[in-house]
């Protein structure tokens, strides 16, 4: 009798253990956010609406991924659309790398899954990734980096990896200069790479910093001509802009995400988008692959 009753309370324990289980498991599936609405930004471009035109192709085969609507939130800068993420004001997006590691390390929710396999363009190499330029106008006595002490240089923004951490962490020690605001005059902000390139082509500044695809995009876009420029100094490769998203999702919403973007050359409209973007596909890309970006942040 002492036998069976043990054994009851063994196979009750045992339920009580796995109704347990079901509960814990119950509650984790419901922990995930499954938002209606999906919003989806990007860090501030030239011409911000334009490149916004371009992902029209994918956020519409997202919406059928999905039988979510999408909308987007309007950028007024790099740490703007960190702080949307942060605070679940955006779902998914295109970062900076600079900006994708300083989200980063605010939360483990931020996760980086694909970038653009860049096609060559000009000074922008083929491959998913990019160069800072130092950029100063031909018919300048700016010739060299010596010839720039005491000038004016325009940065880009203080959260932009090209326009901003290489040229005042990576720039000085590799052109054995003291700090950039003991060099020159003065540094400014232009808010934009195209902008920092303009006001190099207008005068307003004496030398720039931006990024190589960002450059050949104000190139292509008429904004300048590439002739025009001396190319005093370019960083090693960095990694190109990070599409992330927050995993703290649902699985099924994250990877209607994740497919959607990695599967956008399958498609007629996909193409376009890609060539508009000036990328042949796009590839995925791990949070380690930025570590060159948090080795310049520690220097």
């Amino acid at each position: 009798m002492n036998t069976w009753i043990n054994r009851i309370k063994r196979l009750s324990a045992a339920a009580g253990a796995l109704a347990m289980f079901a509960t814990a498991g119950a509650a984790s599936a419901q922990s995930c956010e499954n938002p209606k609405v999906l919003r989806f930004s990007m860090v501030p471009t030239q011409d911000s609406v334009r490149e916004l035109s371009y992902y029209k192709p994918v956020l519409d085969q997202l919406v059928k991924n999905t039988g979510r609507k999408i909308e987007f939130y309007m950028p007024t800068s790099y740490s703007s659309v960190v702080e949307a993420m942060l605070g679940k004001w955006v779902d998914f997006g295109v970062l900076g790398p600079e900006s994708y590691v300083i989200a980063k390390s605010k939360s483990p929710a931020i996760e980086v899954f694909a970038t653009y396999h860049r096609a060559k363009d000009g000074i922008q190499e083929e491959g998913p990734g990019y160069r800072s330029i130092l950029i100063t106008k031909k018919g300048s006595k700016f010739t060299s980096i010596e010839s720039l002490k005491g000038s004016v240089l325009a940065l880009v923004d203080p959260a932009s990896t090209s326009g901003g951490l290489v040229p005042e962490k990576v720039f000085p020690k590799a052109a054995n200069i003291p700090p950039l605001k003991q060099y020159f005059s003065r540094v400014v902000y232009a808010g934009a790479h195209d902008l920092a390139a303009i006001s190099v082509a207008e005068g307003k500044a004496d030398a720039g910093f931006a990024a190589s695809h960002r450059f050949m995009e104000t190139v292509n876009a008429g904004k300048v001509k590439l002739e025009d420029f001396n190319i005093l100094w370019q960083s090693p490769m960095i990694p190109q802009d990070p599409f992330v998203l927050r995993n703290t999702l649902c699985e099924d919403v994250k990877k209607a995400i994740i497919d959607t973007f990695m599967s956008v050359d399958k498609t007629e409209a996909g193409q376009k988008y890609l060539q508009n973007v000036k990328s042949l596909k796009i590839v995925p890309m791990k949070d380690s692959d930025y570590d060159i970006v948090r080795e310049a942040n520690k220097k």
